[in-house]
């Protein structure tokens, strides 16, 4: 944009006061010269005008002509997207403050010293249930996944008629992205379970362990599950099942849908932390949750960490996306900070906490290092347990 000055052109000719005032004929004729002076100065100030209009016109549309084009230019960037939503299951912003000092205690680290989570902390995110104050996983993640409030219990299905609500994680697929789900609980609990099934309760894991497979309306909206739940997946014949009938869900899910199948630390290493993984892969590695972080450790031959997992599911998702003009979406929970909350247990709440945000890093550093474009969204869809710090 220009500025345009005007200048008055009759200061231009204003008579000297020093000027000797002469008879009435001698001002007329002075008179006659200054109209016809006037007259061309005028003209000159218009043109001028309308010079300056045009040519700020002229520089408006020439730039916003330049930024359209920037923008739709064919070649000019990728449209290729990796989005990464984390979940810190039950976490709430004592936790932080108390994994946070207990971190600088135990490593005797200076009082200023911060989490990595700390350093990117922008806002609150408000979950509310829509029959209650107080919000569990399957309404906060519905809210999460489909983008609307629901009732407590609620696996991405709505109020009233109880129809079920479209989630990122389906939308994704649809737009040819590919998908994953990563969890340190049962793959068929509340939070994963909104991103790719439909039921009303959430206690119905056996029929959400077949909708994540494929057997849903939709038919297979994932390429990737790691986590633990082993249980809802093996038919009730067979040792260590927790289903309530004798579907085979684990072979369903390799000899219809064609999921690569691993059930331990030994086929979690075989995916070579993602360099060597054929999508669809399906990895429960505990029959129920895997335990807290705070014996995990302890059991690192059995169980892998979350870390662990997020790294292989970043690049086995990243080199399978690495050919296509689509991304991924990636859904990582640390949902194990809510059951140490439930349990009062902050011994095992600060390093489920200290996990979450070793695994953020990886995800950060993933993201720093990686050719195509991405974003990380981390929030947490409720506080659990009513952790306080004080003196008293």
């Amino acid at each position: 944009m220009g500025c345009v000055i005007l200048v008055n052109p009759n200061k231009l000719f204003q008579a000297s006061e020093a000027t000797p005032l002469l008879d009435d004929n001698r001002d007329d004729v002075a008179d006659d010269a200054n109209k016809q002076e006037k007259r061309p100065s005028h003209l000159r100030e218009l043109a001028l005008f309308a010079w300056a209009l045009v040519a700020t016109a002229a520089i408006v549309v020439i730039a916003v002509w330049t930024q359209h084009q920037a923008q739709t230019a064919r070649g000019s960037r990728s449209d290729k997207r990796n989005l990464i939503f984390m979940v810190s299951d039950g976490m709430g912003p004592a936790s932080l403050s108390l994994t946070r000092s207990f971190r600088q205690y135990v490593e005797g680290l200076p009082e200023d010293d911060t989490l990595t989570l700390d350093k990117h902390f922008w806002g609150t995110s408000r979950t509310r249930s829509s029959n209650s104050l107080v919000t569990d996983s399957a309404a906060g993640a519905t809210a999460f996944s489909c983008g609307l409030k629901s009732y407590n219990g609620a696996i991405s299905i709505l109020p009233g008629e109880y129809e079920p609500c479209g989630t990122v994680l389906e939308a994704a697929k649809r737009a040819g992205y590919h998908t994953g789900l990563v969890v340190t609980t049962d793959i068929t609990d509340a939070t994963p379970a909104c991103f790719a099934s439909h039921v009303v309760m959430r206690v119905l894991n056996d029929d959400i362990a077949l909708q994540e497979i494929g057997e849903g309306v939709l038919g297979r909206v994932v390429d990737l599950m790691l986590g633990g739940g082993r249980c809802h997946f093996l038919a009730n014949s067979t040792e260590g099942s927790c289903r309530m009938d004798d579907v085979d869900v684990a072979g369903i899910a390799q000899e219809k849908y064609g999921w690569t199948y691993a059930d331990d630390r030994e086929g979690f290493d075989a995916l070579k932390g993602g360099e060597d993984v054929t999508l669809p892969v399906l990895g429960l590695f505990a029959r129920n949750d895997i335990p807290f972080e705070l014996d995990r450790r302890n059991m690192a031959d059995v169980y892998p960490s979350l870390s662990e997992m997020t790294k292989t599911a970043l690049r086995a998702l990243e080199k399978a996306t690495e050919k296509s003009d689509k991304g991924f979406f990636l859904m990582i929970e640390a949902s194990r900070i809510d059951h140490a909350g439930h349990i009062n247990d902050p011994a095992a709440q600060v390093r489920e906490v200290l996990e979450y945000d070793k695994a953020f890093q990886a995800v950060l550093d993933f993201l720093h290092d990686s050719k195509t474009e991405g974003i990380l969204v981390a929030t947490s869809d409720h506080e659990t347990g009513g952790l306080a710090t004080a003196l008293r």
